[in-house]
């Protein structure tokens, strides 16, 4: 019988570890398979937010990717999004054009919520994430 290691790991890739040490969150955690990914937001390497939404959204979903792989996970196993909009209605169409690409078959669950701003000003997108290790997997 395998026992699976329960131990709390806090994932932060390298060009993250600032945002650890100055907001004091991680980019995700991991228990056993688990792995609960914190929102990721569209902006470039000097923090800057992406031109449009387009652009934002493949820049979180990037970010996401990163992420996850540090974990010892691919974006296959994400179960759940949860994604947060400041033009929701208007940004839907291209956000989802974009999350297709990332996630072409075998969607995970989606919830979309509208709100009226993000950390940093021009964000128009953020994106958090649910997996489960190796479950995606074919």
């Amino acid at each position: 019988m395998m026992t699976q290691n329960l131990k709390r790991q806090s994932i932060n890739p390298p060009p993250t570890q600032a945002i650890y040490d100055h907001f004091h969150f991680s980019q995700a955690t991991r228990v056993g398979d688990m792995i609960w990914v914190s929102g990721q937001v569209g902006v470039d390497a000097d923090m800057t937010p992406g031109k449009d939404v387009e652009e934002q959204s493949h820049l979180a979903f990037q970010a996401l990717k990163h992420v996850l792989e540090a974990a010892g996970a691919s974006l296959a196993d994400v179960v759940e999004l949860m994604t947060f909009h400041t033009e929701l209605q208007g940004d839907m169409p291209a956000f989802a054009a974009v999350k297709d690409q990332y996630f072409p078959d075998r969607y995970p669950a989606w919830t979309a919520v509208g709100i009226s701003q993000l950390a940093i000003p021009g964000l128009r997108v953020e994106i958090r994430a649910v997996a489960v290790a190796g479950c995606g997997d074919t």
